[in-house]
């Protein structure tokens, strides 16, 4: 998630403030030469700082069990969490990195972070170290967003996409027993659990990562990013945007505030006042918590449906990642290799339904025991890759802006997507 709760504002407010200060400087200038494999792993000491991201009532607990398995295999290393909201990691890391002082030496950071990081000279290039363990075994998308200019720079945690969440006894109140599989039928749905249960029937989350459904389903994109060319301002775009408006205005949505909808959103859904949002894997151990969902079994998880063209969700996810000014590469080394291994992330997809990114993690019965996880495999199989390139977070403020503005009735579909046209070539100067 892309953890969706981030502020795309802190994102491009950080990112701008690191690249002004550091003049875009590339990243081999800054860390220090990759370690070789250690003798004896379980003789090395000291400590290290690892920020987390995860939610910390819901998910925070199973990752500190694995910290104390951790340390209980490796007695010498003390490990110091610390969780940082996902909204506020990656700026305060670019922050604490540029000034040298502060940076953890780990971080849990977001697939589109990664390469932003490694081009400002913030990670240690991993290749040749025991961080990295059978990077085959790895899925390919995840793997790629661990990448920058062919060496790698972390490690994948988990991976995830967006899918339709929903409240099964709300939807069999208004006579469906499956959920919707295109826009039109969302639509409909939606329009008769209003009618028939009274409460609505789906909550929309005003996050520009939430519009990549909507695009994706009618044929639309951001970028052509091997043809280096901006395509965010297109019909099937202004198509995509008209469909969110008419959501709205039908009353199928309910028009969603701009600030804290995705807390809106989630409350909704768990409280039985909304009976579907669009959501990913990280959200599941919230709604497990709400009222409708005490029986896990009344929760619903579908792909999310398809526009004219298609239906696909982006592909998200979290990178464990190591600061190149880390005093403790070794230990680092040594904690990023066990949290990414098939066990450890068999662990978090069983407890809290995480997707591992390691194959082999899926054979595990612990994961195969995983309802949720057996669910969402075969939706992240078909996820649309995202450009993994040191922009990509930059992508996301203009959308939102957009976004808000049409939610606001403030802009049309079509003047919105110019807008964010020109705020992209902006961003990209040499791209057509």
């Amino acid at each position: 998630m892309m953890r969706r709760a981030f502020s795309a504002a802190t994102i491009v407010a950080a990112l701008a403030l690191a690249v002004s200060a550091c003049g875009g400087g590339t990243s081999d200038s800054a860390a220090a030469p990759a370690q070789s494999a250690a003798a004896d792993p379980s003789k090395i000491s000291g400590e290290i700082t690892w920020w987390d991201t995860v939610r910390p009532d819901s998910e925070g607990p199973t990752f500190q069990a694995l910290i104390k398995e951790f340390e209980a295999k490796y007695p010498s290393i003390k490990v110091k969490y610390v969780n940082v909201p996902s909204d506020q990691a990656q700026g305060q890391f670019q922050t604490a990195a540029q000034a040298g002082t502060g940076a953890p030496d780990v971080i849990r950071s977001e697939v589109a972070w990664t390469a932003q990081f490694a081009s400002l000279g913030y990670l240690q290039p991993l290749d040749g170290t025991r961080a990295v363990e059978n990077e085959s075994d790895f899925m390919a998308s995840p793997l790629s967003s661990t990448k920058y200019n062919g060496k790698a720079y972390a490690v994948p945690q988990v991976t995830d996409t967006l899918a339709l969440l929903y409240n099964k006894k709300l939807l069999e109140k208004a006579g469906y027993d499956k959920a919707p599989t295109t826009v039109e039928e969302l639509k409909k749905v939606a329009l008769d659990v209003k009618s028939k249960t009274g409460v609505n029937g789906l909550a929309l989350n005003v996050d520009s990562y939430f519009l990549l459904p909507f695009m994706y389903g009618e044929g639309g994109d951001l970028l052509d990013v091997q043809n280096k060319k901006i395509v965010v301002n297109s019909p099937a775009n202004v198509k995509a945007m008209a469909t969110v408006t008419d959501l709205i205005t039908s009353g199928a949505a309910p028009k969603p505030a701009t600030q804290d909808s995705y807390a809106n959103a989630m409350t909704a859904l768990k409280d039985g006042k909304a009976a579907m949002i669009y959501n990913g894997p990280w959200a599941l151990s919230e709604i497990y918590q709400g009222k409708e969902f005490k029986d896990k079994a009344n929760l619903g998880i579908a792909p999310v449906p398809a526009g004219s063209a298609k239906a696909g969700a982006p592909t998200g996810g979290w990178n464990l990642a190591i600061y190149a000014g880390s005093k403790n590469l070794g230990a680092s080394y040594e904690f990023v290799r066990f949290m990414s291994t098939a066990e450890a992330q068999a662990k978090v997809a069983k407890e809290i339904s995480l997707l591992p990114t390691r194959t082999s993690a899926y054979g595990n019965p612990d994961v195969q025991g995983n309802k949720d996880v057996a669910t969402f495999k075969p939706i992240i199989d078909t996820a649309v890759a995202r450009p993994w390139i040191p922009e990509g977070g930059q992508l996301f403020q203009p959308l939102l802006e957009g976004y808000q503005a049409i939610v606001g009735g403030k802009t049309t579909p079509e003047d919105m997507l110019k807008k964010v046209d020109s705020d992209y070539h902006g961003i990209f100067k040499d791209w057509s």
